[in-house]
């Protein structure tokens, strides 16, 4: 089984699914990570370097590789289901879990870890809420498309409890 985590940067998709993984004997892999390890240089430096282009290939690329992890979970970007048809991708290779974080807690989480975010590099905290609040209105009928919706106020150890006596 291959679950994967959708949501917005700074939603918990890391923190979360490590403690997931690690309560269900699962492993559990970061996509930006296999990215940074298969470029061999940070995600920051891809979109300098690059582009956000080549970004989103390769993106597409290094998550259908983890085509070949069993009883994982995978926290992808916050913009992964937006591009080459990944959600679909998602849907038909595993169990796709959004978590629904609120506009004010993703901005809360945020606001002082934006340094090594590309999309969020020198925003102020009125334009950060603005981004927040346009991008996740954007990305909402793409994550709308996950097999699970977690609310906002089930983002702990126990709501994914729940989730996985389900699975």
């Amino acid at each position: 089984m291959r679950i994967f985590l959708i949501g917005f940067m700074g939603a918990g998709k890391s923190y979360l699914g490590k403690q997931w993984a690690d309560d269900n004997g699962m492993s559990f892999y970061d996509l930006d990570t296999l990215i940074e390890t298969e470029e061999r240089k940070s995600i920051e430096k891809i979109f300098t370097e690059n582009s956000e282009s080549y970004f989103r290939e390769l993106e597409a690329a290094v998550l259908r590789n983890t085509e070949q992890f069993n009883n994982a979970i995978i926290a992808c970007g916050g913009g992964t289901a937006c591009f080459f048809d990944n959600m679909d991708w998602m849907n038909r290779n595993g169990v796709t879990v959004f978590l629904n974080e609120t506009i004010d807690n993703i901005f809360h989480h945020l606001i002082n870890d934006n340094t090594h975010r590309p999309l969020l590099v020198s925003k102020s905290s009125i334009d950060l809420k603005y981004f927040i609040t346009e991008k996740l209105n954007e990305r909402m009928l793409f994550y709308n498309q996950c097999k699970i919706i977690v609310p906002s106020g089930q983002l702990n150890r126990n709501g994914f409890k729940n989730i996985t006596q389900n699975l």
